[in-house]
């Protein structure tokens, strides 16, 4: 994250506003990690909070996982459900440990923890986006609207798509963040993928959410 957007600035009418910060641990393969994002007095609050969208329905039946396939980088993420269809961009670590997600001039695009695991490899790949800017919405804006069923593809750059099912959507408070459970495999030896958002609340003294949205999904199926 850039030195820009790490820092506060002032908002129209004198209200502090607080550029996305991305804070983790690295714990092995696992992230703790949390977003604070921009929003300006204006702009509706995201539907990432409605806890009502998040969980797994019970006894739903969900696909057999598809055997991983080998490292290629991501280059684009497809969410029919959800209308979503943008480039991924590769990022690491600033100098703070913070993940740099897509600057705000690139709000529709992803970020994908390029020193984990890409996308269809055995392992958990993060990938992680805004929920929205100072003015508008944001490619993760709906995020927790997405349902265990539904699917999420990445385009790679070894020609093939990765195919993924959702299998849970978690709305997670940032007080006792559990990495294990954010992060760490559900199944291990699947290719597993988590999309990450802010969630919860806005809350106007911090100027940040209260929670994350987790979506995990694992690799079901292979396209060309």
């Amino acid at each position: 994250m850039s030195e820009q957007n790490a820092r506060a600035t002032t908002a129209p009418g004198g209200r502090l506003v607080t550029g996305i910060a991305w804070t983790v641990l690295l714990l092995g393969l696992w992230l703790w990690g949390r977003e604070a994002t921009d929003v300006r007095e204006g702009i509706s609050r995201p539907a990432t909070g409605d806890m009502a969208a998040a969980g797994r329905p019970p006894d739903l039946p969900l696909p057999p996982a598809h055997a991983p396939l080998g490292d290629a980088r991501p280059q684009r993420l497809d969410v029919p459900g959800l209308d979503i269809s943008a480039p991924v961009l590769a990022g690491g670590l600033d100098a703070k440990g913070a993940v740099e997600p897509p600057p705000f001039e690139r709000a529709g695009s992803v970020g994908w923890y390029a020193d984990g695991v890409t996308p269809g490899a055995a392992g958990t790949a993060l990938m992680v986006g805004h929920v929205d800017t100072e003015t508008r919405p944001a490619v993760f804006y709906r995020l927790s609207a997405l349902e265990p069923g539904e699917t999420v593809r990445v385009t790679r750059d070894d020609g093939a798509t990765a195919e993924f099912t959702v299998d849970d959507v978690e709305v997670l408070t940032r007080d006792g963040f559990d990495a294990r459970q954010a992060y760490g495999p559900r199944d291990p030896g699947r290719a597993e993928l988590r999309l990450i958002t802010c969630g919860g609340t806005f809350d106007r003294t911090t100027n940040s959410y209260t929670a994350n949205v987790v979506v995990s999904a694992y690799l079901t199926g292979t396209a060309s």
